[in-house]
């Protein structure tokens, strides 16, 4: 693996030399005690423990906001990178934070307010909706979609996220319906999936940065601007009650320029206070990149050879 992975950053090396920073930031969403046959591409205590040793040893981790100076000012050391999590999962309190400490890694946790204490995000519901369905087939032809098979745990899963994309960008008042109507099927769904304050309240007292994510994870898209800056605005407002904290960093829900958020976003965000905002645009951003749509990837690579390589030709591509 050495060899392979000395190789690639030696034909790197030229990007890197060019007088350009260069600066890779990871998406994470959720670390797993164990391997989730309903979330089967969420990477496991173990995976997350190994990739972050990975990181150590090749890159250079740094806070989100450090780095984001230091790119600004040209000052950015060689394979700098930044870890960040979306949502506010409970397991990034009760996983990844420990194993983020124990390598010394900073990271910014991107938090829903309005999931926090109990809450749970619309996706999740279909997800340990179609878990707990006890029957063979979940017949949703009544809200204008299909029949879904529910047989196995591969079918589950794979029904699961069928239902997930086909309703994702729906107005959010439609899709909040269609998801409710989904979760009667089913009972006994949890509740316990989320942070609570207290942990989040935890994390930045120990030098995490706690980002905003807006209170309800829309796509921010399909609202009225009007809709989008109060959901933005208090969304940091709670976060910082929260913390008592000033909230400076920003993760566009979904993430993807012109589909998830369009510029008249990227405006609110900087209105209101915010320093640094991140897209899920993949690639590397340099120092013309726009401080409030840096890009951000997901190294989804098992193999941790794979996962080396796969960040290291990130470092290629810039916006």
């Amino acid at each position: 693996m050495q060899h392979l992975i000395h190789k690639a950053i030696a034909s790197t090396a030229s990007i890197l030399t060019l007088g350009e920073n260069r600066l890779s930031i990871l998406i994470f969403h959720r670390v797993l005690e164990t391997f989730d046959f309903m979330r089967p591409d969420e990477i496991t205590a173990k995976e997350f423990d190994k990739k972050m040793q990975l990181i150590v040893r090749y890159f250079t981790p740094l806070a989100l906001s450090e780095a984001v100076e230091k790119l600004k000012n040209n000052t950015l050391p060689q394979r700098a990178i930044c870890v960040t999590f979306d949502d506010g999962y409970r397991d990034n309190a009760e996983i990844a934070f420990p194993i983020l400490k124990k390598w010394n890694i900073p990271a910014t946790f991107f938090v829903a307010s309005g999931f926090l204490d109990g809450g749970r995000m619309w996706n999740d519901t279909i997800i340990e909706t179609v878990r707990n369905y006890q029957g063979d087939e979940l017949n949703l032809t009544e809200l204008g979609l299909d029949s879904f098979d529910t047989q196995n745990n591969q079918k589950k899963e794979q029904s699961a996220q069928s239902i997930i994309q086909q309703i994702k960008h729906l107005p959010q008042q439609e899709r909040h319906q269609k998801v409710e109507f989904i979760a009667s099927h089913a009972k006994n769904l949890p509740n316990d999936l989320m942070m609570d304050s207290a942990q989040v309240k935890n994390m930045s007292e120990q030098n995490i940065s706690i980002g905003g994510h807006t209170v309800t994870h829309p796509i921010l898209a399909t609202l009225t601007a009007e809709k989008a800056e109060q959901d933005i605005r208090q969304g940091k407002k709670a976060l910082e009650n929260i913390t008592q904290k000033p909230v400076i960093e920003f993760a566009y829900p979904n993430g993807k320029p012109e589909q998830d958020y369009l510029p008249e976003h990227v405006g609110i965000v900087k209105k209101l206070g915010f320093k640094i905002a991140v897209s899920t645009q993949w690639g590397a951003s340099n120092g013309n990149s726009d401080m409030y749509q840096l890009n951000r990837f997901t190294p989804w690579d098992k193999n941790n050879t794979k996962f080396l390589l796969r960040m290291i030709n990130n470092l290629r591509v810039t916006g």
